[in-house]
């Protein structure tokens, strides 16, 4: 069973962390996603877990508010 990714479609950088809103991944890790081992990615899920222990990043993603559309 290959391991899954943490990608939630929320693909937004923190300013602050350089962690992604949506799954708690640095941007070194999501780009080296598709080139880990299933040892590599557990290593990363493990990395995640962490944070959110830590509070780095909320337990549940939160949602994005959309952005306001400007008047024409």
């Amino acid at each position: 069973m290959t391991v899954p990714s943490p990608c939630i479609n929320i693909c937004t950088l923190d300013g602050a962390s350089g962690l992604c809103l949506g799954c708690a991944r640095t941007l070194q890790e999501i780009s080296d996603w598709s080139n880990l081992d299933d040892a590599g990615k557990r290593a990363v899920w493990a990395r995640i877990a962490e944070r959110r222990a830590q509070g780095l990043v909320p337990e549940q993603p939160i949602a994005l508010k959309p952005r306001p559309v400007s008047a024409r």
